[in-house]
């Protein structure tokens, strides 16, 4: 299917490296996520339900994308996905390159959106962080599945603690 075909079935994706266009402001790459849609009281309410999430963002509207730190640039990535109102969020490495306290408040929006009603599809290399967000984890390894189950009850395998979680 072709891109745009898959996002109007409800399908959004947030890339790993988060893919901004950065010689153009905030504003102009959220309404990116949005170019198919005509209803423009609807592209302004996603617009004020992104800035709800990421107020930070709000006060820097016209900034550059590419100004921003990584961050601030994953905020608008997935502002940008949420822009298209989809049923699912595929999130590919949300935390990648983020401090630890930029990855517990990306954790939090990643949270908000999904008690919203929308379902999250999250690859991501950080177990610890990938399995207190899961309802339901899947572990890889060199592309096989290797272990699935439970996220509550993954954290407490003892095998995932010690190989992936750092701890025993």
């Amino acid at each position: 299917m072709a891109p745009e075909d898959i996002n109007l079935r409800g399908l959004a994706h947030v890339p790993e490296g988060r893919r901004l266009f950065g010689q153009m402001t905030i504003l102009e790459n959220l309404e990116l996520g949005a170019f198919q849609r005509n209803n423009k009281l609807e592209m302004d309410n996603n617009i004020e339900r992104i800035y709800e999430h990421f107020p930070d963002l709000k006060h820097r509207t016209k900034q550059m994308a590419g100004s921003l730190s990584g961050g601030q640039q994953q905020m608008v990535a997935i502002g940008r996905a949420m822009m298209s109102s989809p049923k699912v969020i595929l999130m590919d490495e949300p935390s990648l390159g983020l401090s630890p306290v930029m990855c517990q408040e990306i954790a939090r929006i990643i949270r908000q959106i999904n008690e919203a009603g929308v379902t999250i599809l999250l690859v991501e290399q950080n177990a610890r962080l990938a399995l207190s967000l899961a309802r339901h984890g899947f572990v890889m390894e060199t592309g096989r599945i290797v272990m699935k189950g439970i996220a509550d009850e993954m954290q407490s395998d003892p095998k995932v603690q010690a190989a992936y979680l750092g701890i025993g």
